[in-house]
C-alpha cells in the first residue's frame, strides 16, 4: 500500500481555491492521509513554494507551514485547523512570515506550485523551539520512514 495525501479542497497539480490564499480568508485546507508505514512513531508537515519570487526566475523556496509531532494516530487535520485545535502533541516551526500557522499562497507574479509535505518518522522529536524548515530538516534526517506529497497551483486574480 502506498503512502498517499490528498485533500478534498484540491487535487494533484490542480488549482487551490481562493479560500485557501491571502486573496480570501487563507484557511489552511483539509488534509488527509492514509496508509503511513509500520514503523511510524510521529508525522511532519512542511507547505513550501519552491517557485519564488517570480516562476520565471525562482530564487527561493517560501515556506507556508511547518508542523511536527503529528501522532500517527491520526489520519488529517480539518480546514482551517488552529493552534488550539491540533492534535496533542502537536509542534509548529517558524514559516517565512517569522511565524507558527498556516500562511496561504499569495505570489507576487505567476503560476507557484505548493507542495505540502508529509513525512513519516521512526521517532518523536523533540520541542525545537519553533524550528526553521531547515533546522527540523537537519532533526529529521535519518528518521524518514515514508514520504509521501501533494502538490497545489496558485495564481492570484487580476483584479487584486
Amino acid at each position: 500500500m502506498t503512502f498517499t495525501l490528498s485533500s478534498p479542497s484540491f487535487i494533484y497539480n490542480g488549482p487551490i481555491p481562493a479560500r485557501h490564499t491571502c486573496d480570501d480568508h487563507d484557511l489552511s485546507p483539509e488534509l488527509n492521509w492514509t496508509n503511513i508505514p509500520d514503523s511510524t512513531r510521529t508525522l511532519v508537515l512542511i507547505v513550501d513554494d519552491p517557485d519564488a519570487p517570480d516562476p520565471a526566475a525562482p530564487k527561493m523556496t517560501w515556506v507556508h507551514w511547518v508542523l511536527y509531532n503529528l501522532p500517527p494516530t491520526i489520519s488529517g487535520l480539518p480546514e482551517n485547523v488552529m493552534e488550539n485545535n491540533l492534535p496533542a502533541g502537536t509542534l509548529q516551526g517558524l514559516n517565512n512570515w517569522n511565524r507558527v500557522g498556516y500562511g496561504g499562497p499569495c505570489p507576487p507574479i505567476g503560476t507557484h506550485r505548493y507542495f505540502h509535505k508529509l513525512y513519516a518518522l521512526d521517532i518523536v522529536l523533540p520541542d525545537l523551539k519553533q524550528p526553521t524548515k531547515t533546522v527540523l530538516e537537519e532533526a529529521m534526517h535519518g528518521h524518514v520512514v515514508g514520504q509521501t506529497e501533494l502538490v497545489g497551483l496558485y495564481i492570484r486574480p487580476a483584479n487584486r
